[in-house]
């Protein structure tokens, strides 16, 4: 409506320009005062070292400053990894399980690192060996903001899962932890995904609009 209102222009969340450079560029510089989302002093200290060239790198942001990634020490690994100093691995099951790039398919996106609900989810499932009904019941343990009581049935059965087909126990407590962390605050994919086109569109707005006073329709 302001920009409507100030310069005669009209846009809709959708048809604002996509992949602006001058947006990622704002933002890698930290200049995010009154962007949804990232103007925190934890989003803003995230921003240059994450260094958002495109929009999933968004998602990204917006998921990984939660308890989630924070506890389960997923957030070095990714940032390594991202900037090309750590290579990027999936541990493998023990050959006798099955495929040795389950983790892989659940995990490419975000660089072998778990950053999600649901790649926590399918991690139990297909790593863990988690049943249909296990897994229901743990994410429902697992809801946003819900205390970590019943969370606790699960870490043996998890945690045990895991390394009996094989994955390294640092690994697999890492991504436990993880799991905890969710039990305090942690994002679907999905949710990061609508929230980060919230950040891009407000970035833009600052980037391109910062002030109405300089110009108005017809001066």
């Amino acid at each position: 409506d302001l920009i409507r209102n100030h310069y005669g222009i009209s846009h809709s969340l959708s048809s604002v320009p996509e992949s602006d450079p001058a947006v990622y560029n704002m933002l890698v510089r930290a200049d995010s005062i009154g962007v949804f989302q990232v103007e925190s002093r934890a989003q803003m200290s995230m921003l240059p070292r994450l260094k958002p060239e495109k929009f999933y790198d968004l998602v990204i942001e917006v998921a990984i400053v939660r308890p989630g990634p924070i506890q389960g020490n997923m957030v070095h690994p990714y940032l390594r990894r991202k900037e090309g100093l750590e290579d990027v691995h999936y541990p493998s099951p023990d050959p006798k399980y099955g495929d040795k790039d389950e983790l892989k398919k659940v995990l490419e996106r975000t660089l072998g690192v778990p950053l999600f609900q649901e790649q926590a989810m399918q991690i139990a499932i297909n790593c863990a060996g988690f049943s249909p009904d296990e897994a229901s019941r743990l994410r429902r343990s697992m809801a946003t903001f819900r205390r970590l009581d019943t969370l606790r049935y699960f870490k043996n059965r998890f945690i045990e899962g895991m390394c009996d087909r094989g994955y390294p126990k640092t690994f697999v407590e890492n991504c436990w932890k993880q799991i905890e962390g969710f039990g305090d605050y942690g994002f679907p994919e999905s949710h990061a995904a609508s929230f980060a086109l919230l950040v891009y569109i407000s970035a833009w707005i600052k980037c391109h609009y910062p002030r109405s006073e300089e110009r108005r329709v017809g001066k």
